[in-house]
């Protein structure tokens, strides 16, 4: 007889088995969870160190340099929150960093003649990339890999158009706030950038749709397996339309918080790449690539250690070539240890 009692009743040996694997699943969705937060720590605690031992003073962790991190983490956050709804689902939008820099323009040029409107502006262009995005994938049944490609192109060029391939000023940008200032907690003490607010916010609301909602449910399903899913009575196609709604309409957002931040956009050179960031970001949070298993507590973590790495070799003093191959082995090394975390977990 077993000696683990469920109240005041002896458990079976088959209800002690379904037991630990409950537990062991619990465990593995809490390290998925807490995912690369050791490796965000030491890496802050690490680069701390180097800048005291190179510079003589520990320059990271000040309450000015991390408001700087939490700037330069802000629009990657929003956009890699948009990119974990669709590497959920199993897929790939390449296409958000052009549609970052087309609803950037937008924004600036709306801005000139509506104010602050420019700000809905750049989200509603996003939304029509990201739906028509969707609609090729989910009815047309095209590859994402295919169809976020030939946008990532066709939009950048929309973009050129736009500004008449040159770059768009707005000295007097309405909401510049957005990018340059910050919400006051405590007056003189502590205060958080609006950008850094905003992608809380994005946060927030991308783990009430996946953790707290039927529709999150199907995300993950879908992921899991899609034929299964439509067999279940999930209509798949209205789950694919919706996840590259929301990476357009974020993107969108992101467009908007660059404008904000520079008083200007160009076509060609704004979110160059930036998809790879937001790639990387989702993927270091622990999200997998075929989709069904990820969190997007991972995809802020993701983020923030792109920022933090980023933001550390330029206190450093790095060169921008060292940067690049320093920052993609740091990537590939961090995935790596993730992975062999989790591995052994599974098999405890």
């Amino acid at each position: 007889m077993s000696d683990q009692t469920r109240g005041n009743v002896p458990m079976s040996a088959a209800e002690e088995a379904a037991l630990a694997t409950h537990r062991r699943i619990m465990l593995q969705g809490l390290l998925r969870t807490v995912g690369m937060l050791p490796v965000l720590v030491i890496l802050c605690i690490l680069i701390h160190v180097l800048t005291l031992y190179v510079t003589g003073e520990g320059r990271f962790l000040t309450a000015q340099n991390l408001s700087i991190v939490a700037q330069q983490a802000a629009i990657n956050t929003v956009l890699a929150a948009g990119m974990t709804f669709v590497i959920l689902t199993g897929g790939i939008d390449l296409s958000v960093g052009s549609i970052l820099a087309a609803s950037a323009m937008v924004a600036v040029i709306a801005s000139q003649d509506f104010g602050v409107l420019g700000v809905p502006a750049a989200m509603a262009t996003g939304l029509f990339f990201g739906l028509l995005n969707g609609a090729l994938i989910a009815f047309v049944r095209l590859p994402p890999f295919i169809v976020t490609l030939g946008s990532l192109t066709a939009v950048r060029g929309v973009a050129r158009l736009l500004g008449n391939d040159t770059t768009v000023f707005n000295p007097e940008l309405p909401f510049a706030f957005i990018g340059n200032g910050s919400l006051v907690i405590i007056p003189g003490v502590l205060s958080i950038p609006w950008l850094a607010v905003i992608a809380i916010a994005v946060i927030l609301a991308s783990w009430f749709i996946l953790r707290r909602t039927v529709l999150g449910v199907h995300i993950y399903a879908v992921g899991g397996n899609a034929d299964a899913a439509r067999l279940s009575g999930i209509k798949v196609w209205a789950v694919l339309l919706f996840v590259y709604a929301v990476s357009g309409l974020l993107a969108g957002l992101g467009g908007a918080m660059s404008a904000a931040r520079l008083y200007a956009a160009n076509g060609l050179q704004l979110g160059q790449s930036y998809e790879l960031d937001a790639i990387a970001a989702v993927i270091l949070g622990g999200t997998s690539f075929v989709g069904g298993i990820g969190s997007i507590w991972g995809t802020l973590i993701g983020a923030l250690i792109i920022a933090v790495l980023s933001n550390g070799l330029i206190l450093l003093g790095v060169s921008d070539i060292w940067q690049f191959i320093i920052k993609g082995l740091v990537i590939i090394g961090a995935v790596a240890l993730d992975r062999f975390r989790l591995q052994g977990s599974a098999r405890t």
